[in-house]
């Protein structure tokens, strides 16, 4: 079973050299800490930033320099720094080649619902929205299950949506998944995972073809 930073470490493999990269808050600020040396990669952050680099160390935090999420970050050489009209420009133009965010909730037909939380108020859905419908490559970090051990990977969303069919490959604590016509298939395992936990784990429908292999992180 995979902790946050196994998550992040698995999808900075799904990274490509020459990358542009929007990182969405929580598990998905972790990976720009896991991106291998040898490729070059442009983190993007809707508050205006391209070109985060790793958190900084401790002690070593420059309050002026945040991102979406308003955790403190590091810029790389060549950084720029922009308003958000700009970024969203980025954004809804498709010059984001990947999209990782975080998530409550994903069906099997790939709908989203990663905004809404039940019991707290909340301002709307932000830059989520246009993170969703203008992403053609949209990756999800998240846990498996929620605290009650209830799945997360459903039939249909039960919390308002962000996004509709966009969801193309999860990664969860538990497992490596794609989004198919068909429903979830299941890619690879978290070491120490068994298949049978991860059906167990999955309310939507999951395909399973073969030997699956364990993650290699």
């Amino acid at each position: 079973m995979l902790d946050k930073n196994g998550i992040a470490k698995r999808i900075a493999k799904e990274v490509r050299d020459g990358y542009y990269v929007n990182l969405g808050i929580g598990i998905p600020t972790l990976v720009a800490n896991f991106v291998r040396d040898d490729i070059e990669v442009e983190f993007q952050s809707e508050n205006g930033v391209l070109g985060m680099g790793p958190f900084p160390f401790e002690g070593e935090e420059d309050a002026d320099i945040i991102n979406a999420g308003k955790q403190t970050i590091t810029t790389l050489p060549g950084a720029s720094f922009f308003d958000s009209a700009m970024s969203f420009s980025m954004i809804r133009g498709q010059h984001v080649d990947l999209t990782i965010l975080g998530a409550m909730e994903v069906a099997e037909n790939g709908d989203i619902a990663n905004w809404k939380i039940p019991g707290k108020m909340v301002k709307g859905m932000g830059g989520a929205m246009d993170l969703v419908a203008s992403a053609e490559n949209i990756i999800v970090a998240m846990m498996h299950t929620n605290r009650a051990g209830e799945s997360k990977l459903l039939k249909s969303c039960s919390l308002p949506l962000t996004g509709v069919g966009c969801v193309k490959k999860i990664v969860t604590n538990l497992a490596v998944i794609e989004v198919t016509p068909k429903g979830f298939k299941l890619l690879e395992r978290a070491p120490g995972v068994s298949v049978e936990a991860i059906e167990n784990a999955t309310e939507g429908h999951l395909i399973v073809e073969g030997e699956i292999p364990e993650m290699k992180i």
